[in-house]
């Protein structure tokens, strides 16, 4: 009998066959984006008992095509494996002023209306906005494109500091590497957390951002001063959730005035001090739900939430569903 650590893991049986997934090869494409999708749902999964994803790269467009970094690709895929997809992927684009072709915006609003899963990483979102499957949906891009693409198309709810966004089947992703978060999360959705996390592990990297987490830090963690002791602070408050911290004693510890505290927190991480005390009470109290059998309640004493209906409330407005079905759909069978 093999040790529990070779064991195979299976996956939920809702899928009974590989999920197909056909990701978008484009003249100038996006090698990093890209080397995402195929890393994410190409790759062979020997550590589970069988393929999770049947992916497949396609392009929609004639003649010799090139990509980032001085590259000539060419695409192993049909229109066949694109209209047969459960999922299809934009794996950023070209140039954000770069026009998108009808030959990729016609079969794109095909596959959506026939009710494919749709995925953008990064610039991607710009070819998912000019197909018009972006209209009146909340959506996401890299921060440098958010104001731009807010301009260019104001029908769309740009979600400027989202980490990613599933809005309804349709997934956008901030800048690059938020794609790894994204893709993740669409193994998360179909496999559950258990898969993820062996996905997640593979890839060297934590199986779980929130969507909602800040796409970037304004100035990077710094190594002395003030700076230093406000990392420390965070990792100190990490690990001790289910202290009553506020605003006022955070500051205390980390020997700063109130305000100076609240404004040099807000320029080192992006977010308010309670925002980021609330996300991470939120990461926290999703790891548990994925994992342990521990009741809602004990939950929100662990994360330090004042009630039950405080962690509910805030589940609901940040992950738009409750600590219940989160579990349900996530949590350890």
């Amino acid at each position: 009998m093999p040790s529990k650590s070779s064991q195979k893991i299976s996956p939920p049986s809702a899928h009974a066959k590989p999920l197909k997934i056909a990701a978008l090869v484009y003249d100038g494409l996006c090698t990093f984006e890209y080397g995402i999708v195929a890393e994410v749902f190409g790759l062979k999964r020997p550590e589970l008992d069988r393929e999770l994803y049947q992916f497949s790269s396609v392009a929609l467009q004639s003649g010799t095509m090139t990509a980032a970094g001085g590259l000539t690709v060419s695409a192993t895929g049909n229109l066949r494996n694109w209209r047969d997809a459960h999922t299809i992927v934009i794996p950023g684009w070209s140039n954000k002023n770069d026009p998108v072709p009808e030959a990729i915006l016609g079969p794109l609003r095909q596959a959506y209306e026939k009710g494919a899963r749709i995925l953008s990483i990064c610039s991607g979102g710009y070819v998912l906005a000019a197909a018009g499957i972006l209209d009146q949906r909340r959506a996401t891009t890299h921060w440098r494109y958010a104001d731009d693409f807010q301009t260019r198309y104001p029908n769309i709810i740009v979600e400027k500091n989202h980490l990613y966004v599933d809005d309804d089947n349709v997934v956008t992703s901030a800048g690059s590497s938020a794609g790894l978060d994204a893709c993740l999360h669409i193994v998360r959705t179909d496999f559950g957390a258990k898969v993820a996390n062996i996905v997640a592990r593979r890839l060297v990297m934590h199986s779980h951002r929130q969507g909602s987490q800040a796409q970037f830090i304004e100035t990077p963690a710094g190594k002395t001063g003030s700076d230093l002791r406000l990392s420390t602070l965070m990792q100190t408050v990490r690990s001790s959730l289910e202290i009553n911290h506020t605003v006022d004693s955070l500051a205390d510890k980390a020997s700063m005035s109130t305000r100076t505290f609240q404004r040099r927190f807000l320029a080192h991480t992006g977010t308010s001090v309670m925002s980021w005390l609330i996300q991470e009470r939120l990461a926290l109290a999703c790891r548990l739900l994925e994992s342990e059998n521990s009741s809602v309640e004990q939950i929100s004493n662990t994360t330090g939430f004042a009630s039950v209906n405080a962690l509910r409330y805030h589940f609901k407005q940040t992950m738009d569903t409750s600590p219940a079905q989160y579990r349900k759909r996530f949590g350890v069978a």
